[in-house]
């Protein structure tokens, strides 16, 4: 009787030991500055500049975390978080990123800090979620590189809205072709000594002339989109104020005829393509990958101003995204220990030395 209990506990145990165990969540750490891994953060970046449609272009300053995780039945997922840099070009300006200026930290610079979930199948990436934030330097950061610099002003301060208003005033007095409109106050600050306030807004293009507006409730926008991005400083005088403004003018933007369920082509404020930006060509050191082109731009309504930002926020750049599945096809569960797997890595006795975060490419906030 006792051989016979014996039998039936070890044949329990060889049981639960010959039962398949479900597959564990693997992935893989790569170098932050790894090729493949900055090639999966350019495209991350080349889509927070193609869905943010107000303030600036942002620009990859470090890589802080990768991990790669196989999908089923085919394809990576990199998981990806990035820090980036605000640049001097406005969403709306055709410049190609690579000729864009990093704003720089005297001048109150924005960082970003952004999680990415890329697929990578057949050498292309795709952007599976994307979830940002933006801040500007700490005044005691700006305050040790440069004393004396005025510090970002909210958007919606009455010196603010009366220098914007002034100095469009003052752009289309002087402009012998279309009236422009404001289409958002993007940067603002204000000076003691002098007294001034230096803004940097967007316009958009009116079917009116400005010389012969006389209502300018009455001027719409062109239905080809033409935007314009202008620089003031208004300085206080006794007796009156100066106002100094330069515009510069894009070219139009074209709409683009979307069809629709019944075969007709209609042509509304979608998403276009810049025509005055080139595919970037891939480095001969980076792996073959798909890049996004960019910059995109949208025809993009009049808002009002934030209530006491100083700077539009990257958190409001995406909508609608979703969570998405691991790598593996199993949801993504923070209990789960995953196995990692370090390529090329040799198996050794003492600490494992996570190649991350990456190199600052600019400067750190």
């Amino acid at each position: 009787m006792k051989s016979l209990a014996l039998f039936l506990c070890l044949a329990q145990l060889w049981g639960c030991h010959s039962v398949p165990v479900g597959p564990a969540l693997v992935y893989r750490e790569l170098d932050c500055d790894d090729p493949e891994t900055e090639q999966a953060a350019l495209v991350a970046v080349d889509y927070i500049n193609n869905h943010v449609l107000r303030g600036y272009k942002h620009t990859l300053n470090q890589i802080d975390k990768v991990k790669v995780w196989p999908r089923r039945p085919m394809g990576e997922v990199f998981e990806l978080e990035i820090d980036t840099l605000e640049t001097t070009c406005h969403v709306l300006d055709p410049t190609p990123l690579a000729n864009c200026s990093v704003r720089p930290q005297m001048q109150h610079a924005v960082e970003g800090d952004c999680d990415f979930r890329l697929l990578k199948q057949d050498g292309q990436f795709t952007v599976l979620f994307a979830k940002c934030d933006s801040s500007p330097d700490s005044a005691e950061d700006v305050r040790k590189v440069c004393p004396q610099c005025p510090l970002l002003a909210p958007l919606n301060d009455t010196r603010v809205v009366h220098a914007v208003d002034a100095a469009l005033t003052a752009f289309n007095a002087q402009s012998n072709g279309s009236y422009f409109r404001l289409v958002e106050v993007s940067r603002a600050q204000l000076t003691p000594l002098p007294p001034s306030t230096y803004v940097e807004f967007a316009v958009a293009a009116t079917d009116c002339v400005a010389a012969e507006v006389t209502d300018p409730a009455k001027c719409n926008l062109l239905a080809e989109k033409q935007y314009g991005f202008c620089k003031a400083t208004l300085t206080e005088k006794v007796g009156g104020e100066d106002v100094a403004v330069t515009c510069t003018v894009f070219q139009t933007q074209p709409l683009i005829p979307q069809p629709q369920p019944d075969g007709t082509e209609a042509v509304g404020p979608t998403v276009v393509a810049d025509p005055g930006v080139t595919v970037p060509e891939a480095s001969p050191d980076l792996p073959a990958a798909a890049l996004v082109v960019g910059p995109v731009v949208v025809a993009i309504p009049e808002a009002p101003l934030p209530e006491h930002r100083a700077h539009y926020d990257l958190r409001h750049a995406f909508m609608g995204v979703a969570s998405v599945e691991s790598a593996s096809g199993e949801a993504f569960h923070v209990g789960k220990v995953p196995k990692v797997v370090q390529p090329d890595v040799a198996v050794a006795a003492g600490p494992v030395v996570h190649p991350c975060p990456g190199r600052i490419r600019h400067f750190k906030i």
